[in-house]
């Protein structure tokens, strides 16, 4: 039996299809193909030992610490992650409350409940108030430029940096609050890094940032951590189906593979496995990171990308966020203290800090977030963006709890700040199958290249033989779980509709 796009499949037997990643966008892809009944030959294909991807959630400190993803971003109705976590009963009660789901945060981190400069000294809460509603206001200005026909800078960074240059020539104070105000908006500039996934903002393209889109609901946690939900989702599969430590070393398409066990039954599509293992297959699905992506381009396709597709990998933005926890047996900080923002007094958006990483990486830190109380420790979650983020992967963790040790007693005034008793980070630029955090719309690139990304292979046909997911392929949602697993649906959606069409097809005459 022939089926249309000249694929010779075994009658009644559905299609082959591989799904390579078993993040949330992979599993999410598999979930739903295994409840169509014409998909009962599925495998996916996982690099490592663990589902999840950047869903990482680790037991230390005596409880559960996310490495990865933190929130859901956007807990409401149109949140997938959102949908699905409450229907495994795996969020608190307040965060399903109508009240939580209807806030709008615009997207903008919570304000510190402290700041400390890098003197020692507080920070007055009304300054900092100041600034988070000018740096905020500009941020939520740049969504305006969506709609005009230029930008007039080509990047978030050079925009905010112009408009509080402007405001500050206005500023009437004296010198050294005015000098602590730009330290400030330093600060949230690298929140935003954090934000964004981003070494600085001027790599953040300002035209296309308004197309991000901000769901409602204060963003929330999972008590029993993250990766409850994408175990969950695991459970739900057919056994077997996921394979790990499984990379994927190239996947050939457009050509004509046999599979041994079928003998006449021929696929378009063979994926190579690192370990010389090949799989056949009709389709695959691919979610895997752009940062991974971007490495193995030259290599992972064959043929190669078409340019288009090739180009966009290559413009679309992909950089390094990581979390440093650090756990205290007495905790520094008021009962009600949620986050500990740190001001560095000598620094200002206006002016490049070039100095070597090694004596300043630290000062990419945005601050700490108090983790909710384990049974008999105290944590703290430092977050660092950018290329000192991925220079303090480098370092030991011995360094690394050194100098956060010297940041805490500089920031607190307190000289014999007692060291934290041991530190635990993420380090995804090293992690070789991630190459990185997540994915931004960067300057030369487009909404456009991310729709690219997300087309499927061959572009002129009606075959899909390669399909792609993953969060940096959502136009809308690039950089979070809930875009993630809205491609994996995406995907997944696609092929059930190529399938169901065909099977409506008349059966061809002999």
């Amino acid at each position: 039996m022939e089926s249309s796009g000249g694929r010779a499949e075994a009658p009644g037997r559905g299609p082959r299809v591989l799904v390579v990643g078993g993040g949330i966008a992979g599993l999410g892809a598999a979930q739903r193909l295994c409840s169509h009944p014409a998909f009962r030959r599925l495998r996916v294909l996982e690099a490592t030992s663990r589902a999840g991807g950047r869903i990482c959630s680790e037991r230390s400190f005596g409880g559960v610490v996310e490495l990865g993803a933190h929130w859901i971003h956007g807990p409401s109705q149109g949140n997938p992650v959102f949908q699905l976590a409450a229907r495994y009963q795996l969020l608190e009660e307040k965060d399903l409350s109508e009240e939580n789901q209807l806030i709008e945060t615009g997207g903008h981190v919570g304000l510190p409940s402290v700041s400390y400069t890098s003197s020692g000294v507080s920070v007055s809460h009304e300054l900092v108030v100041e600034m988070a509603g000018l740096f905020y206001g500009l941020i939520d200005q740049t969504r305006e430029f969506l709609h005009l026909p230029d930008a007039p800078v080509p990047s978030v960074g050079e925009y905010l940096k112009r408009e509080i240059s402007q405001h500050a020539a206005g500023w009437t104070e004296d010198e050294e609050t005015r000098k602590l105000k730009l330290a400030i908006l330093n600060s949230f500039f690298n929140v935003e890094c954090c934000v964004s996934g981003t070494h600085s903002m001027d790599l953040v393209a300002l035209a296309p940032f308004g197309e991000y889109t901000v769901l409602p609901g204060l963003d929330c946690t999972f008590p029993g951590g993250y990766q409850g939900l994408t175990n969950r989702i695991m459970a739900s599969l057919p056994e077997d189906v996921v394979v790990f430590n499984k990379p994927v070393k190239t996947i050939h398409w457009n050509g004509s593979f046999r599979e041994a066990s079928s003998p006449g039954e021929t696929c378009p599509v063979l994926v190579e496995c690192e370990d010389g293992g090949c799989f056949p297959a009709h389709h695959v699905i691919v979610t895997v990171p752009l940062g991974f992506l971007k490495e193995c381009l030259d290599t992972f396709f064959e043929p190669p990308l078409p340019t288009q597709k090739a180009e966009a990998i290559r413009k679309i933005g992909f950089g390094t966020n990581n979390k440093i926890f650090l756990e205290f047996e007495e905790p520094f900080w008021e009962p009600d203290c949620q986050f500990i923002q740190v001001v560095w007094e000598d620094t200002s958006p206006l002016q490049d800090g070039a100095s070597e990483l090694q004596h300043v990486w630290f000062k990419k830190l945005i601050g700490f977030l108090v983790l909710p109380s384990f049974e008999s420790a105290h944590v703290l979650c430092g977050f660092i963006a950018g290329l000192e983020s991925e220079f303090m992967e480098t370092l030991s963790d011995e360094e690394v709890l050194l100098s956060l040790t010297q940041v805490l007693r500089r920031v607190t005034g307190n000289a014999e700040l007692p060291a934290p008793r041991s530190v635990l980070r993420s380090r995804w630029h090293s992690a070789p199958y991630t190459r990185g955090s997540y994915s931004y719309v960067a300057v030369g690139s487009s909404g456009d290249d991310v729709d690219l990304l997300a087309q499927p292979l061959p572009a002129d046909g009606a075959e899909a033989q390669v399909l792609f997911a993953g969060e940096a392929t959502h136009r809308a949602f690039y950089s979070t779980t809930h875009g993630a697993l809205l491609s994996g649906w995406r995907e997944a959606d696609r092929l059930i509709a190529l399938w169901d069409t065909q099977a409506q097809l008349p059966e061809p005459r002999l």
